[in-house]
């Protein structure tokens, strides 16, 4: 979910007044501005409009998932219970992660889940001692670490990350908020 915060740091990150954005988006450029200095809460249609006018000015670029990419994948084994699995999640204030059977991802695994898993079984300590393997989603997609940040876009759309390859290893790992990165 994008913030307030996440529109104003994309906005100068790509060079944009609030003016020139104004124009762009159709939003006014008061609106703009008292949302900038958090003098109003704008409602969540002007924020999408913002958003995707950000996001259409940004895909001109030329940087890549190697560009951008956290380079330290984090990651679970699929051996580790529910439990230890959700206490990294919380440790590392990160909301998924890929599940690994030694140096190969196998799936991967979100807070989404986790709570899933939680609301479906009959207590709370039947499912922290599920293995992650047992309750893990699909591997996230894989891309070249030269793939162009205007696919990430796209794929970040439907899947939580992107996992960046080169020469079949593993060498990074993106999420939305890797996208407002700046260049």
């Amino acid at each position: 979910m994008f913030e307030i915060a996440d529109i104003v740091r994309l906005r100068k990150q790509l060079g944009l007044t609030q003016t020139e954005l104004s124009k762009l988006s159709g939003v006014s450029q008061s609106l703009i501005t008292k949302m900038e200095a958090k003098k109003v809460e704008p409602s969540y249609s002007k924020v999408k409009i913002l958003i995707e006018t950000l996001q259409k000015q940004g895909r001109s670029d030329k940087r890549t998932a190697r560009n951008i990419c956290s380079k330290t994948v984090k990651g679970l084994d699929k051996k580790e219970t529910l439990k230890e699995a959700a206490k990294k999640i919380r440790e590392k204030n990160i909301s998924q992660l890929p599940v690994f059977d030694k140096n190969n991802i196998v799936g991967s695994l979100s807070e989404k889940t986790i709570l899933r898993v939680l609301s479906e079984s009959g207590s709370p300590n039947e499912a922290f001692a599920k293995k992650v393997i047992e309750v893990m989603d699909p591997s996230f997609p894989t891309v070249d670490a030269d793939t162009p940040v205007e696919l990430l876009y796209q794929m970040l759309e439907f899947f939580e990350a992107v996992v960046v390859i080169e020469k079949a290893k593993v060498i990074g790992i993106v999420t939305r908020s890797d996208l407002f990165k700046l260049k």
